[in-house]
């Protein structure tokens, strides 16, 4: 069994926000698999699916952002499943928009839903796909500002595509690994 957790915050005002890359994953994820519909358990909603043969539990937390980690610590204490079997996603603004990165472990940068979950979890040593929001073009603005805010008009297709990617990621991680992932997804084009 695996858990793919996609950050982001609840609520309506939320919505299609960069900061909600990870979850707008899981929504694309849940489509493509068919996923069960929501429940609310763990402080999260809770989808199940069948990714390449592996029982899938797709992960939405309810906690906000900065405190993702509890929800991700009670998933896997809960299911006995160890750091190995989940995989991250959540948007980066140290990556250009558009573009995905794959890591098999590392730190949390500054991103503080991140911090939550190594924090919780007490190691990084967990698969997470990264997903480029891009940083604002305007050098006074304020970051919360700018994660919080909706994709401009121009970025939606860039966008899309960019949580498609980061599916196909996902699903590349669970049936190959995450080098495999890695060598695939991080150069930026999608080797065929």
């Amino acid at each position: 069994m695996y858990i793919i957790a996609g950050l982001g915050n609840p609520g309506l005002q939320y919505e299609n926000t960069r900061h909600n890359a990870g979850f707008l994953t899981i929504e694309f994820l849940q489509d493509k698999f068919s996923g069960k519909p929501y429940k609310l358990r763990h402080k999260a909603q809770l989808s199940e699916c069948t990714i390449s043969g592996e029982r899938v539990l797709l992960v939405r937390p309810q906690t906000y952002m900065n405190n993702s980690g509890e929800s991700i610590r009670e998933i896997l204490t809960f299911y006995k499943l160890d750091l190995s079997q989940l995989i991250v996603i959540y948007d980066d603004v140290d990556l250009p928009g558009g573009t995905i990165r794959i890591r098999a472990s590392g730190s949390a940068g500054t991103h503080n839903g991140m911090r939550s979950i190594i924090a919780e979890l007490g190691s990084g040593e967990f698969a997470r796909v990264r997903i480029g929001i891009g940083k604002p073009s305007h050098p006074d603005m304020d970051l919360a500002d700018y994660v919080l805010g909706r994709f401009d008009k121009d970025q939606l297709p860039i966008m899309r595509e960019a949580v498609q990617k980061a599916a196909e990621a996902a699903e590349m991680i669970i049936l190959k690994g995450c080098e495999a992932a890695m060598n695939t997804f991080n150069n930026g084009e999608i080797k065929q």
